[in-house]
């Protein structure tokens, strides 16, 4: 099992960027699609993007455009770019590799 820790969260006024970093370690990071989700206050987790281990790609329909998912797995790293944020973006944001989720970083996007 893979153990995933996220940084990069943060307080942000709308329209601009933030990049989230997931840091996995445990098991062989490659083999994994690895996945973005977020969780506002009073909603449910949502799926914001996907990444398979060849490298494709998969969006929420409200990121789309916005948000980019990346990894590099000689460093065992995923990442998502998020750029134009708008107040709705405002979440916890949680690393997914297999069962494992990370602790989540906060983003939080002021209008």
């Amino acid at each position: 099992q893979v153990q995933l820790v996220e940084s990069g969260g943060g307080l942000v006024q709308a329209g601009g960027s933030l990049r989230l970093s997931c840091a996995a370690s445990g098991t062989i990071f490659s083999i994994y699609v690895m996945g973005w989700y977020r969780q506002a206050p009073g909603k449910q987790r949502e799926l914001v993007a996907l990444i398979s281990n060849g490298g494709g790609t998969n969006y929420a329909e409200s990121v789309k455009g916005r948000f980019t998912i990346s990894r590099d797995n000689a460093k065992r790293q995923v990442y998502l770019q998020m750029n134009n944020l708008k107040p709705e973006d405002t979440a916890v944001y949680y690393c997914n590799g297999g069962k494992s989720w990370g602790q989540g970083t906060l983003v939080t996007v002021s209008s």
